[in-house]
């Protein structure tokens, strides 16, 4: 039976890498990232191409798809194609992970609840989630936030590692170009509610696997509540208008105790969503046990990416007998003292 390749052994461990690069770093700044380079060629070609309908929308996503996917970096290390893939992989999902940032945004949020001020609280909330935080209270605000945090540790966690993974630098950088162009069209708006139906269908597509694994994360890192987190998201998740959202958001608050889902405001339209979970409503106190479940589905999930790169290099290295990376047999060494002791024992 054959193992894993030495390239697919790269990508998780570079996958793993680019998860512990935005631990550490946070996101690169703005006039440099990839992503708003990416955003404001989406947005000229949307000046330039925009039409209101599908086809148009199509040639839109196809473009943002093609632009991401083939502005994916390479690094080509000589006789070391697995550093070369590893190094790669873990610049382009670090590129397309933005963990720290979210819980950077949610958690400033947190405390401005937690002290009160509400206005600024509400000044700051549109930079995480997209509802009008015109008349909230706080306790709006905290749901609003957890709900978000619980949505975007899909789109900003799990799915970049998990496309990086998959297909290294070409998938980290698709999904961010797909996860972009949805959060730029992907509205309900009269404007985009056809031209941004094929860049929403495609991050529902690109998202699917990812938010199923991130109920299995969140179990994993609550175990004491994992029969909770599947009975809760097999019965609530599917009330959510989002085939993804709605299991990560279930998954939370079974986790969490907290019951989410309500009445949300966005602009002139209102959606009414299906409570997920039957705790009590989210406190602002709520967002910073949310960031801490984040970041234990992220190390989780680094976690094994690491166990499966270690676990892939160790079954080839079985299957090739030992050959080197240039595909040349690793010969044994022996020490001085050996070598003599060989050759006299040769000349008895």
């Amino acid at each position: 039976m054959r193992g894993p390749s030495p390239a697919r052994s790269a990508r998780l461990a570079g996958a793993a890498l680019g998860l512990a690069a935005d631990r550490l770093l946070g996101e690169p700044p703005a006039r440099v990232h990839p992503v708003a380079a990416f955003g404001s060629a989406m947005a000229r070609f949307e000046r330039l191409a925009y039409r209101n309908g599908r086809a148009a929308g199509m040639a839109y996503a196809g473009a943002g798809l093609a632009l991401g996917t083939g502005t994916a970096p390479r690094v080509v290390i000589k006789d070391h194609p697995f550093l070369g893939e590893a190094v790669a992989t873990a610049a382009a999902g670090y590129m397309a992970t933005a963990g720290r940032s979210l819980a950077e945004t949610a958690t400033s949020i947190g405390r401005l609840l937690e002290q009160g001020r509400l206005e600024e609280a509400g000044q700051a909330l549109p930079a995480l989630v997209g509802r009008d935080p015109t008349g909230m209270d706080e306790k709006e605000m905290a749901r609003a936030v957890v709900e978000s945090v619980a949505e975007n540790t899909v789109d900003a966690v799990v799915a970049p590692a998990f496309w990086s993974a998959v297909t290294g630098t070409a998938g980290a950088f698709g999904y961010r170009a797909v996860n972009t162009m949805d959060s730029m069209v992907g509205h309900k708006s009269p404007r985009y509610l056809r031209y941004g139906w094929a860049s929403a269908r495609l991050d529902d597509g690109a998202n699917f696997i990812p938010a199923r694994l991130t109920v299995a994360l969140v179990a994993a890192a609550r175990p004491g509540s994992a029969r909770e987190v599947w009975r809760v998201v097999r019965r609530d998740g599917p009330k959510h208008p989002s085939p993804n959202a709605g299991p990560a958001e279930a998954a939370f608050a079974a986790a969490l105790g907290l019951r989410l889902g309500g009445t949300n405001h966005y602009g002139d339209r209102t959606e009414v969503r299906g409570p997920l979970g039957h705790g009590r409503a989210p406190e602002p106190a709520d967002i910073a046990r949310a960031v801490r479940l984040s970041r234990d589905v992220a190390g989780l999930l680094g976690a094994l990416l690491v166990i499966g790169a270690g676990l892939g290099i160790g079954a080839d290295r079985n299957r090739t007998g030992g050959r080197r990376a240039d595909g040349r047999r690793q010969r044994p060494t022996r020490s001085r003292t050996g070598a003599r002791r060989a050759g006299a024992e040769g000349r008895r």
